[in-house]
């Protein structure tokens, strides 16, 4: 199958993917914000650069976007265009989240992932994960 857009078009379209500071993101922080629980965003200090980090607690928190970090990406239906490429990238950010997972839990730390689509139609229940994991660690 073609693709809708021209190389140019889909280019851009790419460009425009944010890796940090989605709205899921800005969300969630606003409203761990306004539960006066303070924290550290994209820590670089930390293993696999978390999108909010409590560092006190070693709790790490992601959020994934089902598109590339591969939501049930066994049965879903793959890309038709440059699928080779699709496969290779969301396969290695699997493996890559496992591997983040694996050496963080080993440090002592506590992992939250959340799908970007759990944040979006749950927000209070993901802030509610978070202040409950949070007061069981203090």
């Amino acid at each position: 199958m073609m693709d809708r857009h021209t190389p140019e078009q889909r280019s851009k379209n790419m460009s425009a993917v944010k890796s940090s500071g989605t709205s899921f993101e800005i969300a969630l922080g606003r409203a761990l914000w306004q539960e006066g629980l303070r924290y550290r965003k994209n820590n670089k200090t930390v293993f696999g650069k978390p999108d909010f980090t409590f560092k006190k607690y070693k709790v790490a928190i992601f959020i994934d976007s089902e598109f590339f970090h591969g939501k049930d990406f066994e049965t879903k239906k793959k890309p038709a265009t440059n699928a080779d490429f699709w496969e290779k990238k969301i396969s290695r950010n699997i493996e890559r989240d496992k591997e983040v997972n694996e050496y963080l839990i080993s440090q002592g730390w506590t992992v939250i992932r959340f799908w970007s689509n759990d944040v979006k139609k749950n927000l209070d229940g993901c802030v509610s994960e978070i202040k409950e994991l949070l007061n069981s660690q203090c």
